[in-house]
This record gives C-alpha cells, sequence and structure tokens, in this order.
C-alpha cells in the first residue's frame, strides 16, 4: 500500500511547475549570505538578515531539537495528527500555532523549512508534500524506506525542486566522530584501511505497540534502519559503500512471521566493500544476550581509535610505537602505544551559537544537527548530510537486507553521486 501511494504522490507531483530554489528564497523576501562555511563550523554565530521560519512535525522525537533557542530560526507552527503530541509540541517550543496535519502545515505562506519527524515509511512521501509547497526539508532517518525506488523518488524530487533537504543522522555530529573526523581530516589515522559500527538495540519491541496497536516499527528489518551505523564511516572518510554480504537471525516469535514487512530478522551483520577497496562491518542487533550501545572503531596503520564498549572498555586510541618487543611466541614486533582518550565535549566549543552551547540527544548530537540546517539555509549552501550523503547511508542498509533475505548474496550498491 505505502509504494501504491508513493506512485500516486510521484504523479501529483509531475503535475506541479518547477519550483527553483531561486524563486522560493526571492518569493520569501529575505537574501542569503553568499559565504561558503566549513560543515565543522569555522563561524557559528551569524548575522542573518532574516530567521529562518520551521515548521515542526512530530510531536515524539520531534521535541528534542533546539529550534527555537537557535538565533536565526523562529518555530513558526507545529503539528501531529495526536492532540496530546501537538500540545507538547507547543509547549517545548513555545508556539501557539498548530496544525492537525503536515498537509495542512506545509500549505502555509509563512513557514520557509519543515523539520519532518514522522513515521520513518512515510519519510519520502511528506517531503515530497513538503517540497512541492516550497519547504526546505530536514527529516528524520532514515531518508528512505526499504526500496531503493522510494530512495530515487527522494533524490528526484530534492533535484526537481531545488530545495534544501537534509537528513538528520545523529551518529555525524557524535562527540565521538567529530574527534574521528578531526583525526582523519588531519591525517593520523594514516590509511584508515578498516572500520566498524555497531548498533544494538534490544528491547524496541516496547515501540513496536500503541494503545494495543502495531505501530510503524512493528517487525521492521534491522538493515532498514542503518544509518547510525553507516555514519560513523562515511561521515569520516567520505568513503562509499559499493557492494554487501549479510547475514540475519531471528528466531520464532510471532512478530517475525507476522509483520508488514516481511522481515524475518531480529539482527543483521553486514561486510561492506568501499569505492577505495576498504572493508567495513557493521552489526544492527535487536534482540541478543548484549547490551545496548551506538560506538565505532576506525583502524589505520598508523592509529585507531576505539570508542567505548558497553561492556567496560573506554575510549582508547593505539598507536603504532617504534618500541620493539616478544610475543608469546617469541616473534619480535612493533610495540604500540596504547592511552585513553579523554573526550572533548565539542558542543561547549564555538562549533555551535552561544544558545546551543549545551548538552542535547544521542551524545551532543541534536544541537549540531539544529545548527547545520540551519545555517546551510541561511547561507545558501549544502549542508554537510544533504541529499546524497542521506542516499549513501541508507540505500546500504536496504542492499544489505535483500543480501540477507537471499542468504548472503553478495549484491553490489547503486551509487548517487552528487552532482555539483
Amino acid at each position: 500500500m505505502l509504494e501504491k501511494k508513493v506512485s500516486s504522490e510521484r504523479n501529483r507531483s509531475k503535475l506541479q511547475s518547477d519550483f527553483s530554489r531561486r524563486t522560493f528564497i526571492k518569493r520569501s523576501g529575505y537574501a542569503l549570505a553568499g559565504t561558503m562555511l566549513a560543515t565543522q563550523g569555522a563561524l557559528a554565530v551569524n548575522a542573518a538578515p532574516k530567521k529562518i521560519r520551521i515548521g515542526v512535525v512530530g510531536g515524539g522525537f520531534g521535541t528534542s531539537f533546539q529550534w527555537h533557542e537557535h538565533p536565526d530560526c523562529i518555530v513558526q507552527a507545529v503539528s501531529d495528527l495526536r492532540q496530546d503530541r501537538r500540545k507538547r509540541l507547543m509547549q517545548v517550543y513555545n508556539c501557539q500555532k498548530t496544525y492537525d496535519s503536515l498537509e495542512q502545515l506545509v500549505l502555509a505562506k509563512d513557514i520557509d523549512a519543515v523539520a519532518i519527524f514522522t513515521d520513518g515509511p512515510l519519510h519520502v512521501q511528506h517531503t515530497i508534500e513538503a517540497m512541492k509547497n516550497g519547504k526546505h526539508v530536514i527529516s528524520a532517518v532514515p531518508a528512505a524506506w526499504a526500496t531503493i525506488e522510494q530512495a530515487e523518488l527522494l533524490l528526484d524530487t530534492v533535484k526537481k525542486y531545488g530545495l534544501t533537504y537534509m537528513m538528520a543522522e545523529t551518529g555525524y555530529y557524535q562527540q565521538s566522530t567529530i574527534s574521528a573526523r578531526k583525526f582523519y581530516r588531519q591525517g593520523k589515522f594514516g590509511s584508515l584501511y578498516y572500520c566498524e559500527a555497531e548498533y544494538q538495540h534490544p528491547g524496541l519491541e516496547s515501540l513496536y505497540f500503541s494503545n494495543g496497536r502495531r505501530t510503524w516499527r512493528h517487525g521492521m528489518a534491522p538493515m532498514h534502519y542503518p544509518t547510525h551505523s553507516t555514519s560513523q564511516l562515511i561521515g569520516v572518510s567520505g568513503e562509499r559503500l559499493t557492494e554487501a554480504v549479510c547475514h540475519g537471525w531471528g528466531d520464532d516469535d510471532p512478530i517475525l512471521k507476522d509483520n508488514v514487512h516481511n522481515n524475518p530478522f531480529w539482527n543483521g551483520s553486514a561486510m561492506f566493500r568501499t569505492n577505495r577497496g576498504n572493508a567495513f562491518r557493521m552489526n544492527v542487533w535487536w534482540k541478543g544476550a548484549h547490551r545496548g550501545c551506538e560506538r565505532a572503531q576506525w583502524i589505520g596503520d598508523k592509529m585507531s581509535f576505539y570508542t567505548a564498549h558497553p561492556n567496560g572498555m573506554g575510549m582508547v586510541i593505539i598507536r603504532s610505537g617504534k618500541q620493539m618487543e616478544k610475543d608469546d611466541a617469541g616473534f619480535v614486533r612493533e610495540a604500540p602505544n596504547f592511552e585513553h582518550y579523554k573526550q572533548p565535549q565539542w558542543w561547549k566549543t564555538d562549533m555551535l551559537p552561544e544558545p546551543l552551547r549545551h548538552n542535547s540527544g544521542h551524545e551532543g548530537s541534536h544541537t549540531f544537527l539544529t545548527h547545520e540546517f540551519v545555517n546551510a539555509l541561511i547561507h545558501s549552501r549544502r549542508p554537510a548530510i544533504d541529499v546524497y550523503e542521506s542516499l549513501a547511508y541508507t540505500v546500504p542498509g536496504i542492499i544489505a537486507h535483500q543480501s540477507a533475505l537471499r542468504k548472503g548474496e553478495l549484491i553490489k550498491i547503486p551509487q548517487y553521486d552528487k552532482k555539483v
């Protein structure tokens, strides 16, 4: 049914006249500064000629961002299908204007952008609805749901309307990922030839039902939610994942026997090859005798960086050593230098405007996501997690799940190159 809705939406969107970014900016009445800023925040505070007017849709996860604190942003309106969630949005953002649905909100003439935090399978449909009405979009993850067709429809939509799209992937701005990205840009890893990332989240079954009814998460495939892990490599090195082999695990739970996703797996474990010939291992696990975590480790020939492990090991850096030692078999080898890493709190720095320099959700990432989207609009630039980056995070998971369904078959991953 979802695919039929998306197909219908695509046909409807073709009837709309092209709406260029330049036209939208002119109609909105503000001139965006031409300065191109680095995505890791050279200048955090802007003298914007006009504040970005945003509408926030989705009173669950959507309440955990800082639009109302950003000096260049105003929460103009909020929306949710549920009255209790609309009230919560109103309270969090101190906003009195509400709409009963996204479809109503995007018709408003006094809104420049929409923050979409609705059900995962609806993200593309809602992005289309927003952009055909001239609104920039930041969307919760994943960018597309379950099919390559949805991914390509999203890309076609962003190209058609020429508006800004960003995915709110928290992994890109976790404090540890910011550190890894800095290490990479400074060349400290040397050759970054291997990376691992894992998202372990047992207990999600509590989100599968609401008031006795199944939610969109009921029985969802683990690899259809890959972006917390794929961002850990792609967001650091810029590599693209080109092929996947994945194995899934499930049991006899009734949820796996009967769900709209036809998904038989609780857990997925994948191995990817990158466009640079490197290896990337990714685990997304919903069930089992393991502790929850969202972590990564980056392995290079000069330095490796391990984020904290839920079983007790803290953050660690290992550097190739110059001293020699003998192992227990008598072989002579270099003795690596082992050191504990004290994680800087990057949200305390001038990477953010002063009002946003406080801790926030998902390891301090929410204030960064808030600022990146607003700053990209103000300065008329692509956000760090634009539509191309978003698809690079999302599509490998779609392909990995297909591989798991085919018992670990090697499958090539479609590539969507950025066009300047």
